[in-house]
């Protein structure tokens, strides 16, 4: 266990060396502040395109629509069919004078044409399905379709099913790019680190020949990578929370427009920032103790 007076000097020596190699650390932390910007900045665009892409695939519904001549009964029989299905989560029963009144609606001014519909509504009563899983849409409406009484199912399968592998190759590429940053940033940043501990290498040699562990000499600069982790995420999360707050404020209005909501700023900027501290820690603790290992080899 370590003694507390110990403890004290590593980080007496650690925040001494920050001071002491004013350009290497400038560097560093500058290294640092770069690669996280570029990370947060990303994150908050994937995001919000995962938040509106989870939108849109939520707002896939299906219509199945009932055979001219179905009975209450029969309507009421195949509902609770189709509810007994486990990846079904919500029906709703529209008859086809509401979904005639739904188009003249959708329609506005260009909806002329539909008015003389209405002493002759050709359309069928249909039921509005919604899966728990907008990926099971398909399944549900392979099954929906053997039932009776059932005239067709419509969900624009190959729209719908494109829609998907649109954006399930989105999300990949997102999750690819952010790591292929992270890689990135820990190359950069342990490298700018190695640079300021090779500076030093007469330090650390000095300090081996006259008897000190490696432990000894490894902790104040454990302590030093962590406190440039920490020094480099400032201006990363001060941009996170204050640049998103503007963005947000300025289009999420137009986004509205488009049926569509960007991620509230918080909690999201909060838990951007956390992560932005805990990687910038991790990357500078890393980057000192992987740097620091040649030169304790003697």
């Amino acid at each position: 266990m370590m003694k507390a007076e110990t403890l004290k000097r590593h980080i007496r020596e650690g925040v001494k060396s920050i001071g002491r190699n004013g350009w290497m650390t400038f560097a560093s932390v500058s290294a640092v502040t770069v690669t996280l910007l570029i990370v947060g900045v990303f994150i908050l665009v994937m995001a919000n395109f995962n938040h509106m892409a989870s939108k849109i695939e939520n707002d896939v519904e299906m219509s199945v629509f009932i055979e001219e001549g179905t009975t209450k009964e029969q309507r009421q029989a195949l509902e609770q069919k189709i509810k007994q299905i486990p990846e079904v989560g919500e029906v709703k029963y529209e008859t086809k004078e509401q979904q005639l009144d739904r188009l003249i609606q959708d329609f506005g001014e260009d909806a002329k044409t539909f008015e003389s519909l209405k002493s002759e509504n050709p359309l069928l009563d249909a039921y509005l399905i919604k899966a728990k899983n907008p990926h099971d849409t398909k399944k549900i409406a392979t099954q929906v379709e053997t039932f009776p009484h059932v005239d067709k199912v419509n969900y624009g399968a190959k729209t719908v099913e494109r829609l998907f592998k649109v954006l399930k190759s989105l999300r990949t590429f997102g999750i690819i790019l952010i790591v292929g940053l992270v890689l990135t940033a820990m190359f950069l940043i342990s490298n700018t680190i190695k640079i300021t501990i090779f500076a030093r290498r007469k330090e650390i040699e000095i300090m081996r020949l006259v008897g000190a562990t490696k432990s000894f000499i490894r902790w104040p600069f454990f302590v030093e990578g962590l406190i440039l982790g920490v020094l480099g995420s400032i201006i990363p999360i001060l941009v996170v929370i204050l640049g998103y707050t503007a963005v947000y404020d300025t289009l999420n209005s137009s986004v509205q427009a488009l049926l569509l909501t960007m991620v509230p700023v918080f909690p999201l900027t909060i838990k951007i920032s956390i992560g932005l501290v805990v990687l910038g820690s991790l990357i500078g603790v890393w980057g000192s103790v992987m740097s620091l290992r040649r030169f304790l080899k003697i």
